[in-house]
């Protein structure tokens, strides 16, 4: 059956075994070319349900709740090298490849180390506000300490006001990672706060090697007020790695699907469907 999406319906969760663990996936189903989407830091798959809608019926996107995030279960260890593996076995699992890869933030670089150590697999890529070095210098402030953050209230507005209490003006993208909990009654955070700083500590570095170890077509996006993706080394960025387009978000933040859902879903299309134009 042909699952019909829309910006406010999400599919049940798939679940897979990966490398001995259990992952959840959202596949948005539909006739279309398969596209593999990675969410960031604090993320789940589900946030690409309006991207999904956008794409369709043309492509189907298949959204991984990454390890440590979203209803795919155990922790670590996270590292690069993880992320990237646990990619590659859902893309074999699943007997695709190669395909689109669409990742926002750290997601975006696991999806280019995906690229440059199993080409196979990637045939483009839409990297979302994630340089090639995610740490000082390039980076003022790459960690957010949440190892503070409550993970349970009474309810979700009381979650809200809780976390933003730490000094986040909105905490609605933390709260897509909020559900009901079954057994004590409240609302709950999918990912473990510590969980969260240890991937953080361990995405921080200089991974160069990995974006210019490709060479299929990239578009890469950067807000125009991100504080993770400065203006220079975007550009960077784009001049150095081969077939790489450079868009850059007016009025954006690191979230861009966020502050410019249509604009953002617009340019993932239009990338897209020029890869089909190619000879």
């Amino acid at each position: 059956m042909v699952r019909r999406v829309t910006t406010t319906t999400v599919p049940s969760p798939d679940f897979v075994s990966l490398r001995g663990r259990r992952f959840a996936l959202t596949d948005f189903g539909g006739p279309g070319t398969p596209v593999l989407a990675l969410h960031g830091h604090f993320g789940r798959g589900r946030m690409y349900a309006p991207l999904a809608a956008a794409l369709a019926p043309a492509r189907r996107v298949i959204a991984l709740d990454q390890r440590g995030h979203g209803l795919t279960g155990g922790g670590g260890p996270f590292t690069l090298d993880e992320y990237v593996a646990d990619a590659a076995a859902l893309l074999r699992e699943l007997r695709l490849g190669p395909v689109p890869v669409v990742a926002h933030s750290t997601g975006g670089v696991g999806a280019y180390a995906l690229a440059a150590r199993h080409p196979e697999l990637v045939g483009a890529l839409v990297i979302e506000d994630i340089g090639a070095v995610t740490d000082r210098p390039v980076v003022n402030h790459p960690v957010l300490d949440v190892s503070s953050w409550p993970t349970w209230a009474v309810d979700r507005e009381r979650l809200r006001t809780e976390i933003e209490s730490r000094g986040i003006p909105d905490a609605s993208y933390f709260l897509d990672s909020a559900e009901p909990d079954r057994q004590a009654g409240g609302w709950r955070l999918l990912f473990e706060p510590s969980h969260m700083m240890a991937s953080q500590h361990a995405m921080c570095g200089d991974f160069w090697d990995d974006w210019l170890g490709s060479s299929c077509p990239a578009l890469l996006m950067r807000g125009e007020h991100s504080p993770l993706l400065p203006p220079g080394h975007a550009h960077e960025m784009a001049t150095r790695r081969p077939n790489t387009t450079l868009r850059e978000f007016a009025g954006c933040g690191h979230w861009i699907h966020d502050d410019a859902p249509r604009e953002f879903a617009w340019a993932v299309r239009r990338f897209l469907d020029a890869l089909e134009c190619r000879p």
